[in-house]
């Protein structure tokens, strides 16, 4: 299994907003083979920001690699850079393979 993250910093006064978009959004993951399940994380809040994270989980990392360079993927997308204003920054992408599960 594979583990891709996405970590967000967004701006103070913005959270609802992260989160309605992220809600409303169509992410055409179903679609998508190899894919298992998504979350979206709420994390601390610092002076400056609070911090977010997307979670999906793959079957594997070329399930993963091959979502990115789909249509599905495109469309998921076409929206992303559209509120900018409300990050601190480009999100900060972190992948996992899984090497032991319980």
């Amino acid at each position: 299994m594979f583990i891709a993250m996405n970590r967000f910093r967004v701006k103070l006064g913005e959270e609802e907003n992260f989160e309605v978009m992220w809600k409303e959004r169509d992410t055409f993951l179903t679609e998508v083979p190899g894919f298992k399940e998504f979350q979206l994380l709420r994390g601390p809040t610092t002076d400056e920001h609070t911090l977010f994270a997307s979670h999906s989980v793959w079957q594997s990392r070329q399930d993963f690699e091959k979502w990115t360079q789909s249509e599905a993927f495109r469309k998921a997308h076409a929206q992303a850079g559209a509120k900018r204003d409300i990050y601190l920054g480009p999100p900060n992408f972190e992948g996992f393979e899984v090497i032991q599960g319980i």
